[in-house]
Formats: structure tokens, sequence, C-alpha cells
């Protein structure tokens, strides 16, 4: 969740890599097919920006922000319910990533992370007491933590500059890393490592975080399976192209051969 803090210190250009090559040029050429392009936004784009009171470099920080939340419980293996970036001033949000069964807690108002500690927190083995009964809650934190520095990581991917705190992924990642952290070091520490992790996931999807970011600039909010559509289109395309290419040297390499066949053949006895 992207919190009402301001981005105007950090630019919003994309610094991952040139917009002109490699995946990233293979992912721009999908974003016309949602309506526009981060570059060429609609007419009536920035009256809703100033209606929402957020410029576009803003805007598009949070549309970076949430879509790295949703790729990376993707790539987890969880399901997402939907991903929005308009601001909700209920919630005090900006932008808002919402799972599917296992992460609704945490979303629409529901149980805060403090709320789900202090029901699981008397539960969890003390020191010298078996932990596998528990095994299922480690691994639950661990994902969660995740997916909640996730949004951070894909900003520092994708845009120039640090990134502004984003304060309640961060409180509410540090109430869940207590339940198997015993001091405020070793959340830290842990912490440190789930945004390592979390950028270690995501770097390889860099064009899917760009369409998907792109596509919701547009569309403001999309649900699970609109994601899940818009991720295999940019794979999908991506996987033709490496396809082309290899076919392409495939091609190259039986031209050669016959080449070579031909060259050869006078200089048999």
């Amino acid at each position: 969740m992207s919190n009402g803090c301001s981005v105007e210190d950090g630019s919003a250009e994309y610094a991952a890599c040139s917009p002109e090559t490699g995946a990233v040029a293979d992912a721009e050429k999908v974003v016309p097919a949602f309506g526009g392009g981060p570059h060429e936004p609609p007419d009536e784009y920035e009256e809703l920006l100033t209606a929402i009171g957020r410029t576009e470099e803003q805007d598009q920080r949070i549309a970076v922000h949430e879509a790295g939340h949703a790729v990376c419980a993707r790539l987890l293996g969880y399901e997402v319910g939907g991903v929005t970036v308009n601001p909700d001033p209920s919630l005090g949000s900006e932008g808002l990533c919402w799972g599917a069964g296992r992460s609704q807690a945490f979303s629409d108002g529901g149980a805060d992370a403090a709320d789900v500690r202090a029901v699981i927190s008397p539960m969890m083995p003390k020191a010298g007491e078996d932990r596998r009964p528990m095994a299922d809650v480690f691994g639950s934190v661990y994902a969660k933590c995740i997916e909640f520095v996730a949004g951070r990581a894909a900003e520092r991917l994708l845009l120039e500059g640090e990134p502004c705190q984003p304060v309640d992924d961060l409180r509410q990642s540090r109430e869940l890393a207590l339940l198997i952290c015993s001091s405020d070091e070793a959340v830290e520490t842990f912490l440190a490592h789930c945004d390592i992790v979390a950028r270690d996931l995501l770097a390889p999807h860099g064009d899917v975080l760009i369409v998907l970011s792109a596509a919701l600039r547009i569309r403001r909010t999309l649900d699970g399976r609109e994601i899940d559509e818009i991720i295999s289109d940019v794979v999908t395309r991506k996987a033709m192209a490496i396809e082309k290419k290899r076919r392409e040297h495939w091609c190259k390499a039986e031209v050669g051969a016959e080449h070579f066949r031909n060259t050869c053949e006078p200089l048999r006895p």
C-alpha cells in the first residue's frame, strides 16, 4: 500500500534500461492496447490528477509501487484480488493492492497486521519448543513481509531517486516480523533480507512491471483476472520474441553450413 507521503523529491523516469531496447521496448508496445501510454495520457488524465491532488510523476511512482506488490504476490504463487492507484482517504492510502483469501485480512479496512499478531503471538512456540506445528505461520509471515516491501523494491528497480518511506507497508511488515523475531535488530535484519528477496524476484520481470503500471495509470483499478491477463500477455510476447530470434539464428546457421559445404565440395578428390 502506498501511503500519503510526498514523492516529489524522486524523479519518476524509468532507469532500469533504455526504453528503445530489449524487453522494455517489447513491453511498451503492449501499452497502447490499454488505451494509451505512460507518455501519452488521455485528455482527461490531467483533470483526474488535479482532482486527486497528484502530479504525473507521483502517479507513475504509485502505479509502479502497487504493480510491485501485485507481481511479487503472483511470483510467490498467491492470488491477487485487485489493485488500485486511486487514493482512499478513509484508509489514508494513495494506492492499494489486496489479496484473495489469504491476504484479505490486510485489505479493505480489514484486520491490520497488528491485530493478526495479537491473535497469533500467544500461539507461537517459545525458545526450546517444537516449531514444526507452526511452520506454515513462519512461511506465511516470510512471504507476506516480502510482499509488503516489494512496492519499494519495484520503485528502486524502475525509477530514479530513493522512494519515500512506505510507512504503512513497513509498519505492518514489522508487526508480522515480530512473530518470528525477538528483537528490533533481528526485525531490521530480517526485513533487509526481505528487501533483497523482493528485488531478486522482481528484477527479471521489469517489462511486466512497466506494462502493469502503465495499465494501472490508465484504468486506475484492475481486478485479479485483468492482472493475470496482462502478465500472461507480456510473458507470451516475450517468449515469442525469444523464439523468433532463436529461429533467425538457426536460419543463419543453416545458411552458413550450406555455404561451407559448397565451398568444400570442389576440394574433394
